[in-house]
């Protein structure tokens, strides 16, 4: 089984730093590629001021160079969802779950277990930059289908800016779980809801040690619950109250 995640543009500043490992071939690719930028380039490319973008420069120059530090890349991570994983609460047979099942889609280091050692850095697939003439999303593609393999139960926690990276073959077969919020017998999607419930629900998947797709309807958080008659054969919905 596999666990989807996004990664998050917000970096948490009080990651402990790790041992680095090596980098794969196309991560190598991506750093130098960008490196190569000036800070104006950049600045168009991240839609920044140039003085900013002067600062990414200099990070993406540490890593070209080798000279950054690394981080658990669920620790690293400081998004909402992020935010929302009760990291504090894992023991060590929650850790081995992790290592098993829970994978990070990276548009810099590909698919990555939560735990591999990543450096501090500012990319995601909607950004206007080549790599050996290709998008982004089209140079990792491959790979991510790869990644997946023959895989009987992949669950995405994933957008879409993650999940389209995927061939529609691969992706047609992930489960995909939505967060709704009904109000006045109305139900929404609310994007910042659905990031903190994300990370509530990804926090229940590893307690729990969920591996079967029942007991994964079973799972209930913040007057979240499954809702049947909302699903799909492959959309999983659940329903707070409001």
């Amino acid at each position: 089984m596999k666990i989807l995640i996004p990664t998050a543009k917000e970096l948490n500043k009080k990651a402990v730093a790790v041992e680095k490992v090596g980098l794969s071939e196309k991560t190598k690719i991506i750093i130098e590629e960008i490196a190569s930028k000036s800070s104006g380039e950049l600045a168009k490319i991240y839609k920044i001021k140039e003085e900013k973008a002067k600062i990414e420069l200099e990070r993406w120059g540490r890593l070209a160079g080798k000279q950054n530090k690394n981080y658990k890349a669920l620790e690293l991570f400081n998004g909402l969802m992020y935010r929302n994983i009760d990291k504090k609460s894992f023991n060590k047979e929650d850790e081995v779950y992790i290592k098993e099942n829970i994978f990070i889609t990276s548009s810099l280091y590909g698919i990555i277990n939560a735990f591999e050692p990543i450096a501090e850095h500012r990319l995601d697939f909607l950004q206007n930059i080549k790599v050996n003439d290709q998008t982004l999303k089209s140079f990792w593609k491959e790979d991510y289908d790869r990644s997946v393999g023959d895989e009987s139960l992949v669950i995405s926690l994933l957008s879409s800016e993650f999940e389209e990276v995927f061939s529609r073959k691969v992706r047609d077969k992930f489960i995909k779980i939505n967060f709704m919020e009904e109000k006045d017998g109305v139900l929404k999607v609310h994007s910042t809801i659905s990031k903190k419930a994300r990370g509530k629900f990804l926090t229940q998947l590893i307690k729990r040690k969920v591996r079967t797709i029942e007991e994964l309807k079973k799972i209930d958080f913040d007057n979240f619950k499954y809702q049947e008659e909302f699903s799909k054969e492959r959309i999983l919905v659940f329903v707070a109250e409001g």
